[in-house]
């Protein structure tokens, strides 16, 4: 990895659990407190949350995230609005089976959702959520561009995607004259799962960030999101553990260093871990429900690691 220059409080507030788990009071406080504390991106996706949702389907987030917007006038001027399509169940208890997948007719239907539920005209960035192998990532590739030639999307970006996926569409979208996909969001953190292991909760196939995609995105100035950087809170809360995935001799040494780096500057592990990712050009997304959680990671957003400690972090077991 290499180090690259984010900007002040490039955290990104995840809206995943909004209008779900989160009620709208809650969501609007967390909102409120991220904004108050310059907070700039928000990350949501037009399935969220269909698997806590009544009726089976997403919308949910977006849908606060609207309310948050029309009820603080002015507020939509200081933040920046990510949300993802391709995930939506047809209908419920369809996924991931049947789902809207990523066809010209099927993201250019999902965005006008989107658009609505959000009240808002313009997408900040644009994800695929999930890669659609039944459809040729061209035909993607070309509904994109039509939303960003006319302003609906100003970027796009790619969550859950292989890199030579990515490479075939940013290569038609320089053909075409297109905006190209200059954004991965993948599950990464500080600690590594064992090789080919799947990743607890994460059913896509190329969910975890990998050095194939990292070294591809450092090369073409991708940038990169990491979702799920804290294990759900398994670094610092002792009634959370850490899957068992990242139980190997590598991760005892890194965990090894985490702890001393940590106590040495009297701070939570996942703090040291927000910063290290941060260290390495990396936003993570944060998806805590509590101020305090907010203010813990916002906090972590401001210090800087030594070269020293970037180091022993980074070594090799």
């Amino acid at each position: 990895m290499t180090s690259a220059t984010l900007p002040t409080f490039p955290l990104v507030l995840g809206a995943m659990a909004f209008g779900t788990r989160m009620s709208e009071d809650a969501s609007f406080a967390l909102l409120d407190r991220f904004v108050e504390r310059g907070g700039l991106w928000i990350d949501t996706a037009d399935c969220y949350s269909f698997w806590d949702s009544p009726t089976g389907h997403g919308g949910a987030s977006e849908t606060v995230l609207g309310r948050w917007f029309s009820a603080r006038p002015g507020v939509r001027d200081q933040v920046r609005i990510s949300t993802k399509v391709g995930a939506e169940p047809l209908w419920p208890g369809s996924w991931p089976e049947n789902r809207a997948g990523l066809s010209a007719r099927a993201v250019r239907d999902a965005v006008a959702g989107s658009l609505d539920r959000l009240g808002v005209d313009t997408i900040d960035l644009l994800w695929l959520h999930m890669e659609d192998r039944s459809v040729p990532i061209e035909e993607t590739v070309d509904a994109l561009a039509e939303l960003t030639a006319d302003g609906t999307a100003k970027r796009v970006g790619a969550s859950n995607h292989p890199a030579w996926r990515i490479e075939r569409a940013r290569a038609h979208a320089k053909r075409i004259g297109s905006l190209p996909i200059d954004a991965f969001q993948l599950n990464s953190t500080y600690l590594r799962a064992r090789p080919g292991a799947p990743l607890p909760g994460v059913v896509h196939r190329f969910g975890g960030l990998n050095d194939e995609q990292r070294d591809y995105a450092i090369e073409h100035g991708i940038e990169t999101w990491a979702y799920t950087p804290l294990l759900s809170g398994a670094y610092d809360n002792p009634e959370k553990s850490i899957a068992d995935v990242y139980d190997h001799p590598g991760n005892a040494r890194r965990l090894a260093v985490l702890d001393d780096i940590a106590r040495e500057r009297g701070l939570q592990r996942g703090q040291i871990v927000l910063a290290w990712l941060l260290a390495h050009g990396i936003r993570p997304i944060l998806g805590g429900s509590r101020i305090d959680q907010l203010d813990t990671a916002m906090d972590a957003a401001l210090l800087t690691l030594t070269p020293e400690e970037v180091e022993a972090m980074d070594a090799p077991a």
